[in-house]
Formats: structure tokens, sequence, C-alpha cells
């Protein structure tokens, strides 16, 4: 498949009852089976992290930060992130989802601004429109400001 420049490259994922619109170029993995290591004394939307690659990643459970409901129980997946704000002690932070993540290509001039809304969930950058499914654009930036905060609260 061929990229086109008029052409956003994204991963979808499910997290509660909303869709997650991520840059592709931020995922760094995606996992299926993973142990989830207790954080003691974190929000409960910061249930602890995961072992990867001799990293010890902080998982966000987007759902709860936001406040829009839990995921159901089940297995989850894990999607590892990028980290895009220079902490060297930060490199990477995860997103739970109990979805399968999905590569999707949208066209630049399909991808909407979604204004029905005052005021935005905390972690949310945007409401867009794809085509006529509703997506969220996380504030990646925020999100991992918002876990530094709360693992130096407990250091």
């Amino acid at each position: 498949m061929a990229f086109k420049s008029d052409e956003i490259r994204g991963v979808m994922i499910q997290s509660g009852q909303e869709r997650l619109l991520l840059p592709n170029a931020t995922v760094a993995e995606v996992l299926a089976r993973v142990e989830v290591q207790p954080l003691e004394g974190t929000p409960g939307w910061l249930p602890g992290h995961v072992a990867w690659h001799g990293w010890d990643v902080p998982l966000v459970d987007f759902a709860r930060l936001a406040g829009l409901g839990g995921d159901p129980p089940g297995r989850i997946r894990v999607v590892v992130l990028k980290a895009l704000g220079g902490d060297e002690g930060l490199p990477y932070f995860a997103l739970q989802t109990t979805s399968f993540p999905q590569l999707v290509s949208v066209p630049r001039d399909s991808l909407l601004a979604d204004a029905s809304e005052d005021e935005l969930p905390r972690g949310v950058q945007m409401r867009v429109l794809l085509g006529e499914q509703g997506a969220l654009l996380p504030d990646l930036e925020g999100i991992e400001q918002l876990v530094v905060d709360a693992l130096g609260a407990i250091a």
C-alpha cells in the first residue's frame, strides 16, 4: 500500500465507550498478553506498569483518566507509546485497551473537528469525526505530564 501525503496514518483503539485515534508514529508496540505490576499510591487511572524491553512502562487506563467509565473486565491489550516530553526517565508510557488496535489511513479532508462539547474530558485534545464515526484525539503530552506528576508523588 503506497503512502499518500494527503492521508494521516493512525491507530484506533477502544477506551471505555469511546474510540481513540493515536498517531501511528507514536506507537512503539502492541502487546496482547502482559502482566501488569500494580503501583501503590497512584491514582486509579494509573493502575501499574508493564515490563517492556528492560523498561518499567507506566500503564494508563485512559477511560478512567478521562471519566469515560471503565473498560469492561477481561483481557487487556497494551499499546506502548513513545513519550513526547523528552524526559529521559520516562521514554515510554502505555494505554490499555480491550480491543485489538486497528491501523487506519484517514484522508486529511475527511478528518473534521467536532465542536459539539463545551468542555472536553481530561486528557482529550480534540473530538473528531471520521466520516460518520467519532473519535477522541488524546492529549499525549498532557497525559505524559500527569503520569510524571503521579509517579513523582509516590517517589
